[in-house]
C-alpha cells in the first residue's frame, strides 16, 4: 500500500446535491485541476472505501476520502518554516485545516531569509509540531488575524475563497485628521520609483486597487475607520489612506514620526471553511495599546 503523507476523510452532508465525483472535487470544494488529475490518475480517491471513477454520482451520507504522497504539491525549501521551540499564540480559531492566529504589532508574518526565525510562520510550525502553509500575510506593523494553513491541500482552496471576495478581513485605523462618510477608493497603485519600500497610487507598474471606508468616530486631530479590501495590493491600505489625505497614526513610511507604532488592526476575518463551505466571524480582540489611542484621540 501506497504511503500517504495526508488522508482527508469527509462524510457528505444530508442536503448534498447529487454531482459526479469531478463536480464535487472541482466545483464544490475547489481543488485545482492538477489535484483532480492526481486522484483521479493514482486512483487516490476513495468513496466508501473504494476508487470509482470520476463521473460517478456521489450522494448525501458517502465518505470521500482524499489521499496525497506529497509530491502532488509545488513547495520548495524556501517554504520550510523553522519551528519555534516555545510559540505563543493567540489562536482565534482551528480546525483540522487551518489555525486562525492574532499576529501581534512588530511581528513578521514569515521570514525573509533562509533559516530566519521569530516570525509568525515559525511559532505557528512551533505550535503544530509539523509544517505551516502560508495563505496570506500582513504588514509586520499591522495586527490582527490571519489564516494558516495546516496541510498544502487547502492552500489554493482558501487562495480562490480570498480571490473571489469570499474569506475578507474588516481592519480599523485610526488616522490623522477628520475622515468623515463612507465610501470607496479605486486609485492605482504601483511602485514609487524614489523609493523601494514604498508604494504610490499610479506609481510605476500601477495595478487597480480598491478600498471600502466607514468612519466610525472623528474629531479635528485624528478619526476612526472601518476598512475593507476590495483587491490585496501591497501596503493598499496605507497607502490609500495617505493618499486621500489621512495617513495612519504611526505609520513609519507613509507618515514618519506621527505614533510610536501603527495603529492598524486586522479585527474581523469572515471566514469559509474549506469542504463544508460553512462560513465563521471571527473577531481579533482590539490591543491594548490600541484602546488607549482611542482614549487619547477621544475617539472611543
Amino acid at each position: 500500500m501506497a504511503d500517504y503523507q495526508w488522508q482527508l476523510r469527509e462524510q457528505l452532508v444530508a442536503d448534498q446535491p447529487v454531482v459526479s465525483i469531478r463536480e464535487l472535487l472541482q466545483r464544490q470544494w475547489l481543488l485545482p485541476k492538477r489535484f483532480v488529475h492526481y486522484l483521479r490518475s493514482r486512483r487516490q480517491v476513495l468513496i466508501n472505501g473504494e476508487y470509482q471513477s470520476m463521473n460517478t454520482l456521489i450522494h448525501s451520507g458517502d465518505q470521500v476520502t482524499l489521499q496525497f504522497r506529497g509530491d502532488e504539491f509545488r513547495q520548495s525549501d524556501a517554504n520550510q518554516y523553522l519551528p519555534t521551540a516555545t510559540p505563543h499564540l493567540n489562536v482565534l480559531y482551528e480546525n483540522r485545516d487551518l489555525v486562525v492566529v492574532n499576529k501581534p504589532r512588530g511581528q513578521k508574518s514569515h521570514p525573509n531569509e533562509k533559516g530566519e526565525t521569530g516570525t509568525l510562520m515559525n511559532d505557528v510550525a512551533g505550535y503544530l509540531h509539523h509544517q505551516a502553509y502560508m495563505v496570506h500575510r500582513i504588514d509586520q506593523q499591522t495586527s490582527g488575524a490571519v489564516i494558516v494553513a495546516k496541510n498544502p491541500i487547502v492552500v489554493p482552496i482558501l487562495d480562490r475563497l480570498i480571490s473571489r471576495g469570499q474569506i475578507h478581513r474588516e481592519y480599523l485605523a485610526i488616522v490623522t485628521g477628520r475622515l468623515t462618510g463612507s465610501g470607496e477608493w479605486n486609485w492605482p497603485i504601483g511602485d514609487d520609483p524614489t523609493d523601494p519600500w514604498r508604494r504610490m497610487v499610479n506609481g510605476e507598474a500601477a495595478q487597480p486597487a480598491q478600498t471600502f471606508y466607514q468612519t466610525l468616530a472623528a474629531t479635528e486631530q485624528a478619526s476612526l475607520v472601518r476598512l475593507k479590501l476590495g483587491t490585496g495590493r501591497t501596503h493598499q491600505l496605507r497607502v490609500h489612506l495617505a493618499h486621500s489625505g489621512h495617513p495612519i497614526i504611526g505609520d513609519p513610511i507613509y507618515n514618519p514620526g506621527s505614533g510610536e507604532g501603527m495603529l492598524l488592526h486586522g479585527q474581523r476575518q469572515r471566514l469559509v471553511l474549506p469542504f463544508s463551505n460553512e462560513q465563521l466571524e471571527i473577531i481579533a480582540p482590539v490591543p491594548t495599546y490600541f484602546e488607549r489611542d482611542l482614549v487619547k484621540y477621544h475617539l472611543e
